[in-house]
């Protein structure tokens, strides 16, 4: 796809939200049912259904998905989706590009060894390995974008507000 197909692909719905506001905002979901066997918890995808359990540094086995995990491979994502799309718009060629992602984890706070150790990610870094003759302004004016419009980077960049309910079956 080159940036005119881009924007011709996006301009009709750029304009529906232009005028109607409320179109724009959509809920996404996600569910999954805790196993009744292991600690663990069947997340469905839409693709296929993914398995998460204890990272082996809190007890888990290695065979399931870790969130944390989950959590990286979604900024990588998304982080890499908003990339192209904004070198394409920007008529960047791209030969090549590798999307990283890592974070640091202290498990002492998750397992509540220590109270005053974070539970969470402390760090996380993301790196972008491309391969292009773009000049170095243009460059910087990909990074900046790519960090600007990609939903998973804004949202733990952000902090969205969070709302928690239990509900007894």
């Amino acid at each position: 796809m080159d940036a005119t197909a881009l924007r011709e692909m996006q301009a009709p719905i750029k304009e529906r939200y232009r005028e109607a506001p409320e179109a724009a905002v959509i809920t996404l979901k996600a569910q999954g049912e805790i196993d009744d066997a292991s600690i663990a918890c069947k997340v469905e995808t839409g693709k296929a259904l993914a398995v998460a359990g204890l990272h082996p540094a809190t007890g888990g086995s290695g065979a399931e998905l870790c969130s944390g995990d989950m959590l990286l491979e979604a900024l990588v994502a998304c982080a890499g989706v908003t990339l192209k799309a904004v070198a394409t718009a920007l008529e960047i060629p791209l030969r090549r590009g590798v999307v990283k992602a890592e974070g640091d984890l202290d498990f002492r706070g998750t397992l509540g060894v220590d109270k005053g150790a974070p539970v969470g990610f402390r760090a996380i870094r993301l790196d972008f390995d491309i391969d292009t003759d773009a000049p170095q302004e243009k460059i910087d004016q990909l990074l900046k974008l790519t960090e600007r419009y990609c939903v998973v980077f804004q949202t733990i960049n952000t902090k969205p507000r969070l709302d928690v309910s239990l509900t007894r079956a």
